[in-house]
């Protein structure tokens, strides 16, 4: 989890390229969460939808990426 959180720093930095390396070496749903929000940063909506997919999540119509990155934190902080 530790990595993770590494990651969310990361995407608060805008730093989305350190944070896939993280967010693709971690297969859990949050993991693939995390690698949503980095293709959402990128610009990739259609790698985005997949990886929310394999997260269990929807990727909201109306996708703010600060709340994403928000709501994954406060997942991984319990």
């Amino acid at each position: 989890m530790a990595e993770l959180m590494e990651a969310v720093r990361l995407l608060d930095r805008g730093d989305w390229e350190a944070a896939h390396v993280i967010a693709q070496a971690d297969s859990s749903a949050n993991g693939s969460w995390a690698h949503g929000i980095v293709h959402l940063m990128e610009g990739d909506l259609s790698n985005a939808r997949y990886w929310y997919r394999r997260a269990g999540r929807r990727l909201p119509a109306d996708v703010r990426i600060p709340e994403e990155i928000d709501a994954l934190r406060g997942a991984l902080t319990g």
